[in-house]
């Protein structure tokens, strides 16, 4: 999902927020795709426009989450991440060795994709789903007897 700025600029204005640098680099970065740190979108951020503060990045964060233009994703024993697909009903793939996280669509479409045995009274609207396994990557490596990060040595 690459668009220009124009196109990020009509989003932020769309969206009800004002078009600041900050705003527009990030959100450009994040529409390249991926899934995305504070640490990292910081670092890229200061790569394009200079100097800019941590805490910015993070409210610029929280306006594109809390408008609707950027994801939040909080894999488990893994630093938050953020990632601009949000206009469909995804899922996410995350590697227990290296953290590598991948899109997978939902196989149901609609959200929300899975429907609890007893809500409880809850009006659902969607389900977070994530599988966790080793990625094609990580599997090569072990099978070809290479230590995988993350893992630790194992005595024969």
């Amino acid at each position: 999902m690459v668009t220009t700025t124009d196109e990020n600029r009509e989003r932020l204005r769309s969206a009800g927020l004002r078009i600041t640098t900050p705003r527009l680099a990030v959100l450009t970065l994040l529409a390249q795709g991926g899934h995305h740190t504070v640490d990292e979108l910081t670092d890229a951020v200061r790569a394009r426009i200079g100097a800019v503060s941590t805490q910015a990045i993070y409210d610029v964060l929280a306006a594109l989450v809390d408008s609707g233009l950027a994801r939040l994703i909080e894999p488990a024993g893994s630093a938050r991440r953020y990632e601009a697909r949000v206009a469909d009903n995804h899922h996410h793939l995350v590697c227990r060795d290296c953290g590598r996280i991948e899109d997978v669509d939902c196989a149901i479409g609609s959200a929300p994709c899975l429907v609890p045995s007893d809500h409880r009274g809850f009006q659902l609207d969607e389900a977070e789903v994530t599988w966790w396994g080793r990625c094609p990557s990580c599997v090569a490596r072990s099978a070809n007897g290479q230590r995988v990060a993350g893992l630790p040595e194992v005595a024969e």
